[in-house]
């Protein structure tokens, strides 16, 4: 059957127009299996650093042409669409509106690696269009706005993968499963870290967005005053309105690993509160470049994070996951260690259930099949996941300055999060040389969270609710749940 007549086509009728531009609102397609024999057709949406990516690992598939690519940067756009024809993608087109694309009834899939503010309402429109979509991480730049992606995909059957690589890993799934059923006794703490190094990003003044770049359409749905050029094309990660900090950046994958490890039945954790700061770096950024979070889920497993990224002579690279069990036994890296025990046991991690293919390969399979449940890190994992971290930014935006020490953390009867805590501070002190006379750690508050309704409750919860949807600009709001 030819491609055309397999197409749904987005009625008119349900296009609104904004700006000269339609946006898709309440549609309903169906999406069908693609033979594997016949094309499936992609538009990329952000074409710097994964959208590279992205181009790379989709071409690298039997079958997959690159259809559209997608950016408000001119220049980006130019030689990314160059690039492709000389990679023997004739045909593809280059946009700046990612809405020009989803028209076409003729695209299959859209793949999204513009800025964070973007990632779930192009997950929305693209599922409003019967596009299947693989997301980079984190899917949702809040809370609310995730939870209506996986409402999306819900209403419209199309396949949503994110882009947490390490649920492709069959490895890391057998792993978890071991986890779950017990081998090592029952779990206790989920640890991620995402300690890379980085450095400052200084400062830009504030000026007219370049001519190659349309601003209003690399802005979105984020409300910023003004551009500056530390926006542009990386380091809006670093800033509230654009990005999530290093915790839902490259900790994304870590932390989408540490819940993965919590109990099947366990969704999003029931209190949380983060301590950290911005040490050193006197820059424009806003997020922290030091920061340790934890949550607790309401069958007592915990998750820790850890975030450490300022340099310092000796500096240890941790982007790993780290577990540890109630009877005091613990698994760091590819070794299982007794309680009270520093000699490890090599652990055999097996085999776990994956759908196959690596994380684009497995995308493609599951769009052929036209199979949600195929995609590696599905959109419901990949909501719990991105909540995680919401919640403990979410702490830390609401905390206080309090003296740089070791007692700055309020853990309560914790011992291990006093403990770990206290790693994390001797590091700050003596690796990092941070001095405790006039510097300051930002520690916010326990923050109290209804799993089933997906809001805070006690006593920080007027505060806490406000940072679970951001305000929107016009022509670029993501719809409420009532409207998906």
């Amino acid at each position: 059957m030819p491609l055309t007549n397999r197409r749904h086509f987005i009625k008119s009728s349900a296009l609104a127009t904004v700006g000269g531009f339609p946006f898709i609102a309440n549609t309903k397609a169906a999406p069908k299996a693609i033979g594997a024999n016949d094309r499936i057709r992609i538009a990329v949406a952000g074409l710097n650093g994964r959208g590279k990516s992205h181009i790379g690992g989709f071409l690298g598939q039997k079958n997959v042409e690159i259809a559209y690519v997608i950016d408000p940067d001119q220049q980006v756009l130019s030689r990314t669409v160059e690039s492709l024809k000389g990679r023997g993608q004739k045909n593809v087109k280059g946009v700046t509106d990612v809405r020009q694309a989803l028209e076409d009834k003729d695209v299959d899939a859209l793949t999204v690696a513009a800025p964070n503010h973007w990632h779930s309402l192009m997950t929305i429109w693209g599922a409003q269009a019967g596009k299947h979509v693989y997301v980079e991480k984190p899917m949702s730049h809040d809370v609310l706005e995730g939870r209506i992606a996986v409402a999306a995909q819900e209403k419209y059957g199309v396949v949503i993968q994110h882009g947490t690589q390490q649920r492709s890993d069959a490895s890391r799934a057998g792993l978890h499963e071991q986890i779950k059923a017990g081998k090592w006794g029952r779990l206790k703490i989920s640890y991620g870290y995402c300690c890379k190094p980085r450095g400052s990003i200084g400062h830009k003044n504030f000026s007219d967005p370049p001519a190659h770049l349309d601003w209003n359409l690399w802005k979105g749905p984020a409300v910023i005053d003004k551009f500056h050029g530390n926006y542009v094309h990386y380091n809006w990660h670093w800033f509230w309105a654009t990005g999530n900090g290093d915790l839902n950046n490259q900790g994304t994958h870590e932390l989408d690993v540490a819940r993965w490890a919590i109990d099947d039945d366990q969704t999003h954790p029931v209190r949380t509160m983060a301590i950290g700061g911005r040490f050193q770096w006197k820059d424009q950024g806003e997020t922290p470049n030091t920061m340790f979070g934890m949550a607790e889920y309401a069958n007592g497993q915990q998750v820790f994070f850890n975030v450490r990224n300022v340099n310092y002579k000796g500096y240890q690279r941790q982007v790993e996951n780290q577990y540890y069990f109630e009877d005091g036994g613990r698994i760091i890296g590819r070794n299982y260690y007794p309680k009270g025990s520093d000699k490890g046991e090599k652990v055999d991690f097996g085999k776990g259930k994956v759908t196959p293919g690596g994380n684009w390969g497995s995308f493609i399979a599951a769009c052929r099949a036209a199979k949600p449940e195929m995609a590696n890190g599905n959109v419901k994992d990949a909501h719990y996941g991105c909540v995680l971290g919401h919640l403990m930014n979410n702490s830390y935006r609401l905390g206080e300055e309090v003296p740089f020490n070791q007692k700055a953390g309020r853990f309560g009867d914790n011992k291990d999060a006093t403990e770990h805590f206290g790693k994390l501070h001797e590091i700050m002190g003596k690796g990092v040389a941070v001095p405790e006379k006039d510097n300051y750690y930002t520690v916010g508050p326990w923050l109290d969270f209804d799993p089933n309704k997906e809001s805070h409750i006690g006593e920080h919860a007027v505060d806490a609710n406000k940072l679970l949807k951001d305000q929107n600009n016009s022509g670029f709001k993501v719809p409420e749940l009532k409207n998906v």
